[in-house]
């Protein structure tokens, strides 16, 4: 049996998702450790998907809707070794070198707070991620307007001078 499969994401448009792949059930602590200590004020939740022994989902968080969140989307991917965070209160750039320096974390396939698919396959075996759909098509190049737009943003959330 190979059946692929799109996973929509469900969370709403002010959440943060970072979703990688992990190969330890020491993830979760080390995810909440680096979360809890990256930013002032942060709200998280975060899923691991055990792959071995129980297969459970494992969950934690600082924010019990993020937590269910995490988790409830996790087992709906349900690919093994995979986590995946939820955010508030801060932005994946605020976090995501900290997460990847985690020894166990293997990859980040994304960290978006766009819409996002995730592209699975499943075999007799289990499921694994093929990759994930970000965001929509572009609608064209940036002219002047959208680029002041961009430099105004970034300008705004304090990201630039």
């Amino acid at each position: 049996m190979l059946e692929f499969k799109a996973i929509k994401i469900n969370k709403p448009e002010d959440v943060n998702l970072i979703l990688g792949q992990s190969h330890f059930i020491k993830t979760v602590e080390d995810l909440y450790e680096v979360l809890v200590n990256a930013v002032p004020g942060i709200k998280f939740g975060l899923a691991f998907v055990e792959s071995s022994g129980a297969c459970k989902v494992r969950a934690e968080g600082n924010d019990a809707e993020l937590k269910n969140m995490a988790q409830d989307n996790a087992l709906e991917i349900g690919a093994g070794h995979t986590f995946a965070v939820f955010l508030r209160n801060s932005y994946p750039i605020n976090v995501l070198n900290a997460i990847k320096a985690i020894p166990e974390v293997c990859c980040v396939y994304c960290a978006s707070a766009n819409p996002v698919e995730v592209i699975i396959c499943q075999t007799d075996m289990g499921r694994g991620i093929m990759g994930v759909i970000d965001g929509s098509l572009p609608k064209g190049v940036e002219n002047e307007e959208d680029i002041a737009w961009r430099k105004g943003f970034l300008r705004k959330i304090g990201y630039k001078l």
